[in-house]
């Protein structure tokens, strides 16, 4: 268990408490690198549990950067087409994630409505669904109920679960932990950075 006094000395919000120790004696998330890997893994993700939705405030070139269109990449962008989008994150989420992870076409408002939330960013219906069905509670109707602390945690615990990633952070395998997480290995030293802190206070 965390206490509020622990999470002050990480500069996470006291409210988190019960939200991550309801997820730590849900799936089992224990010991001290179990939990330290998990505070420190969704530290990185969510700017330190203050992030709770994605951003998808994004110029045309970045767009461009991130999203090109490619014969695989149908969703992506050509630069007319990222100049068209350019800072309307609704229209982005709607057209990057639109035919994919359970989402319906571009259209259908899918994207946007089942746009990365939470402290591990769970994203299209499908996932959202799966986590749903796993917590008992219908996040297809109410998928905001997943930027809440309490659902944030929640969805990032049945996540690490699904993942088996108790194994990865009980071994100290902070690479392999971040990449199954990120699929590569995108701000590990950040990460590694947040998971000693917690192992620090933790203990």
């Amino acid at each position: 268990m965390v206490r509020p006094d622990q999470l002050q000395q990480l500069h996470i919000g006291p409210e988190w408490a019960d939200a991550l120790n309801a997820t730590f004696e849900r799936f089992n998330i224990l010991t001290p690198r179990q939990m330290a890997g998990f505070i420190g893994q969704c530290g990185h993700e969510s700017g330190n549990f203050r992030v709770l939705q994605e951003n998808l405030n994004y110029r045309a070139a970045t767009l461009l950067s991130l999203f090109p269109r490619t014969q695989r990449r149908t969703w992506g962008f050509t630069p007319e087409e990222a100049a068209d989008y350019e800072r309307q994150p609704k229209r982005i989420a709607n057209r990057i994630y639109s035919n994919r992870m359970g989402n319906r076409d571009e259209a259908s408002g899918d994207g946007y409505r089942f746009r990365g939330r939470g402290c591990i960013q769970l994203t299209g219906s499908a996932n959202y669904h799966h986590a749903g069905q796993a917590l008992g509670v219908d996040l297809i109707m109410e998928p905001d109920l997943v930027a809440t602390p309490q659902y944030a945690a929640l969805t990032a615990g049945w996540f690490w679960n699904t993942q088996k990633l108790n194994a990865l952070a009980e071994a100290g395998d902070w690479t392999g932990l971040t990449k199954r997480i990120n699929g590569g290995t995108i701000g590990l030293e950040d990460r590694k950075k947040h998971i000693n802190h917690a192992l620090a206070v933790l203990g």
